[in-house]
């Protein structure tokens, strides 16, 4: 299943997306929360309502598209954690070394924005990058689980574009700031269910596409720590909370690393495409 969060008018809301358009939940049961992230958190206790939702949705009223507006998958995630250097390629262009532990940093939920929404170049910095990601939905509380059993606190995937102010990155030697500025974080179009795709979302391709043009192009088997791995390390030392969102890390073909470097810039259009997850593109606007 594939789910969206979005605006009626005002009016926040969520269902799943179908051809044509989007269910609202509103019309899959009177009793089901108001949020995504609300729902999330119901499966978390009864892992079988999610299927029960698909089939409640044959037949119901469909809302195209032209008549919400999507928001970030979910627009208030407990944590972010995104990780750094996650791909060898990368590591090499920014002549970075492998670690034996992930390169982690922290999102904030007021950096994110919608598949379709302006992709912000801010007026203290022209130096914006991109960076094509996949991101993970964690669907179950989780702490201290082995990697083995680590794909099953998954709830689902998206698309993610790390977009960064590498100027402001590399101010200190923490990578937050230049990570966090608003509305650079984009985050859809859709929540694809985990049953939906290969376990660990291993073995797909990912790429960027600037106005066209292909930047960058893997495979997310590429990825130094998988998902698994990754679930296992964090649950290690905290607690993943339904909801949570890790994102990780971008391959090779950046725009830093060019010669001479690319830089984002407004009217450029740019798209994150992972085969089976989706395609998440924004234009960029001062």
């Amino acid at each position: 299943m594939k789910y969206a969060s979005y605006l009626v008018g005002q009016q926040a809301s969520w269902g799943l997306r179908v051809e044509g358009g989007v269910v609202d939940h509103a019309e899959l049961g009177a009793d089901l929360p108001d949020t995504l992230q609300g729902w999330i958190e119901q499966c978390a206790a009864r892992p079988a309502l999610a299927a029960q939702l698909g089939a409640a949705a044959a037949g119901k009223p469909v809302t195209a598209l032209a008549h919400i507006t999507l928001q970030p998958c979910l627009p208030r995630p407990g944590k972010i954690v995104c990780l750094g250097i996650n791909y060898l390629d990368h590591a090499k262009e920014g002549g970075n070394t492998v670690a034996d532990y992930p390169t982690l940093f922290l999102r904030c939920a007021t950096s994110l924005l919608a598949h379709g929404a302006a992709l912000r170049l801010p007026a203290v910095s022209d130096k914006l990058d991109f960076e094509a990601e996949l991101a993970v939905v964690i669907g179950q509380r989780t702490r201290r689980v082995a990697q083995a059993d680590a794909l099953g606190a998954v709830f689902g995937y998206a698309c993610f574009n790390d977009a960064t102010l590498r100027d402001y990155q590399r101010r200190t030697s923490q990578w937050t700031i230049g990570k966090n500025f608003d509305n650079t974080g984009s985050f859809g179009p859709c929540l694809v269910s985990a049953d939906a795709l290969p376990p660990g979302c291993t073995n797909l391709h990912i790429e960027s596409r600037l106005n066209g043009q292909v930047m960058q192009s893997a495979n997310t088997s590429d990825m130094m720590f998988g998902v698994a791995q990754t679930i296992s390390l964090l649950s290690d030392c905290m607690t993943l909370e339904p909801g949570d969102v890790l994102v990780m890390g971008t391959p090779a073909g950046v725009g830093y690393a060019r010669t001479p470097p690319v830089w984002l810039k407004a009217g450029d259009l740019i798209e994150v495409d992972i085969d089976q997850v989706g395609l998440l593109s924004n234009l960029v606007r001062a």
